[in-house]
């Protein structure tokens, strides 16, 4: 990956390194492992479903390259972001390259194990804690925690592929549409997904046993 920027190179270099490293690591080891749906709950600070408002990108004052999302909170199944507000995080990397006041281009794109994100696309995002040294922030299981509506239904970048794969509840657990979401394939509907999550997350399923 080429980098070009007013700071040394070998200092930019150096942050994008840690940046991935801190962003990447605990979520996939720099690899997309996939990952269930109780993985994506267990690993989660934050569930929220709304509307993608604003996407931006930029370089901070450390010389780090971002994508701002902004969000309006529709819903917030787990976590401490509130039901009725704005929610706005920094994800490593760029919307696309840039040119720099010095014309030097800045190619630090969003990496491809990332989401990437559109105004106005209601999403359901599984989000990991923020890193520590960076505070940048992206979903649980990179790709695989950015879900996406479309004529009411929702899946992932990857179609859901392994979603529910060796998911399992406790008999009489779930509803008759939740039970049927174990075995489904592909986009699901939006209702029956958002009642599994506040379903499980509630009345603490996962700890309990009631799903694994």
């Amino acid at each position: 990956m080429k980098l070009s920027f007013t700071r040394p190179r070998s200092v930019v270099a150096a942050l994008a390194v840690a940046a991935m490293t801190f962003l990447l690591a605990p979520a996939a080891q720099a690899e997309l492992k996939q990952q269930n749906i109780v993985h994506l709950i267990s690993s989660s600070q934050s569930i929220v479903a709304g509307t993608v408002r604003k996407v931006s990108d930029g370089v901070d004052a450390n010389g780090m390259p971002y994508t701002e999302v902004t969000m309006d909170v529709g819903s917030s199944v787990k976590g401490a972001i509130k039901t009725g507000g704005q929610y706005t995080f920094r994800q490593f990397g760029l919307t696309q390259p840039r040119t720099m006041p010095n014309g030097r281009r800045l190619l630090v794109v969003t990496p491809p194990e990332l989401p990437r994100w559109h105004e106005n696309e209601y999403v359901v995002a599984f989000l990991y804690h923020p890193a520590a040294r960076t505070g940048l922030q992206t979903t649980t299981g990179l790709a695989q925690g950015k879900f996406v509506k479309v004529n009411e239904r929702i899946s992932n970048q990857f179609g859901n592929a392994g979603l529910f794969a060796g998911v399992q509840a406790r008999p009489g657990t779930l509803t008759a549409s939740e039970q049927a979401l174990l075995s489904s394939k592909g986009p699901v509907e939006v209702e029956a997904f958002m009642s599994l999550l506040r379903h499980v997350v509630q009345d603490q399923l996962i700890q309990t046993g009631g799903l694994k």
